[in-house]
């Protein structure tokens, strides 16, 4: 709206100034300086976004993911209140262009995963990608993230689902994003209401559909997800080159099991998640290099996949004397942060959190009570 509103007024100065020369525009910045210029020193006008370069890309991890949903006053299910938190694991500010989501095939660790060999190998694991199921979900330009800080990323139900659902999570928030792109074929509403309109529409992400369906396939019971940055060309680009796409199962030409792949060197973590319910019956689907282990998760009750803290990196920052918070309790049976620092008690005291980052899920994530947008 600024653009249109400049332009208008460009145009207005320039057109009336033919007989006036006195005419001037008069440019307040961010900074509250203020810059002048005479209409007829205006050649012309032309608006370039600007490029941000990449920096500590590598620091960026996935913290939560809160993907299981909860129960419902009646005790019934709900699981259309998903989400992921990323964070800097670094001092330095991270930027990061052409950041996305996606979630290997198949969506549930426990169905028939058609995509192993006689050799007992993924078939995909030697050729050096992942397959990214259904569609991906990608930030628009460059995200940036302060250092030791969080980005909360809505995948479905960007509003405040508390109002209804007391023990979902409230999503209206000015510093969250969503994941809301109706244009590209994901336009379920029970999956994508229309986010709070706290959350500015600079925040929504973009999409791309290439297998079918309404809502892009989060697993409620075990995904696997990764985040990546597409390389020398676009999301949108990359996603729509049919040499890019792959099939589950080798099922060419089925749209349903459509995958595009995604090199490994693209990504910058991932999650695979089992489901509690299915222990003798899940399988891999993210090869080693990208996360040697898995976490298991206990679905509609709250729960979420939290990252477990660095203690020794963590307790190691000078600034985090006295701001540190130990014996944490929010652990779901055995499955609990063995540093005992509650990350998220010591962040309110203003505490820099380093978290254990080893592409081992196993060791790297616990099952926690809730949600910690809950906390």
């Amino acid at each position: 709206m600024k653009k249109e509103i400049l332009s208008l007024l460009v145009m207005l100065c320039m057109a009336t100034s033919v007989n006036a020369q006195s005419w001037k525009m008069v440019i307040t910045k961010a900074d509250g300086s203020q810059q002048e210029l005479y209409t007829a020193d205006i050649k012309d006008i032309k608006y370039v976004q600007e490029v941000k370069e990449d920096q500590n890309v590598d620091q960026v991890i996935i913290k939560e993911l809160y993907s299981g949903g909860c129960k419902k006053e009646d005790g019934s299910n709900f699981q259309y209140d998903k989400c992921v938190v990323l964070y800097n694991n670094c001092p330095q500010k991270a930027v990061i262009n052409n950041l996305c989501f996606g979630a290997c095939s198949p969506a549930n660790a426990q169905a028939n995963n058609k995509n192993y060999g006689e050799d007992g190998k993924l078939t995909y694991e030697s050729e050096g990608f992942i397959p990214v199921w259904n569609g991906l979900f990608y930030f628009p330009g460059a995200l940036e993230i302060e250092p030791y800080s969080q980005v909360v990323v809505n995948v479905h139900g960007a509003i405040d689902n508390t109002q209804t659902i007391p023990n979902s999570v409230n999503y209206a928030n000015a510093d969250y994003y969503a994941m809301y792109d109706p244009e590209s074929g994901y336009n379920h509403t029970g999956y994508y209401p229309t986010p709070s309109e706290l959350i500015p529409t600079s925040h929504y992400l973009k999409a791309v559909r290439y297998g079918l369906g309404t809502g892009w396939s989060l697993s409620v019971s075990s995904p696997a997800l990764i985040v990546f940055q597409v390389k020398d060309t676009t999301p949108a680009e990359y996603a729509t080159n049919t040499s890019n796409q792959w099939y589950d199962g080798g099922a060419v030409g089925e749209q349903v099991w459509c995958c595009v792949k995604v090199p490994n060197e693209w990504i910058l973590d991932g999650i695979e998640v089992y489901a509690a319910a299915f222990q003798d019956g899940c399988t891999k689907r993210l090869t080693a290099d990208i996360d040697a282990g898995y976490v298991w998760l206990t679905n509609y009750m709250g729960h979420s996949l939290y990252r477990n803290v660095d203690k020794e990196a963590t307790e190691s920052l000078a600034e985090n004397a006295g701001k540190l918070v130990y014996n944490y309790s929010l652990g779901v049976d055995n499955s609990t942060d063995p540093s005992g620092i509650d990350a998220e008690a010591s962040m309110k005291k203003g505490a820099h959190i380093v978290y254990q980052d080893t592409n081992n899920s196993t060791a790297d994530f616990h099952e926690r009570q809730k949600c910690s947008l809950k906390d």
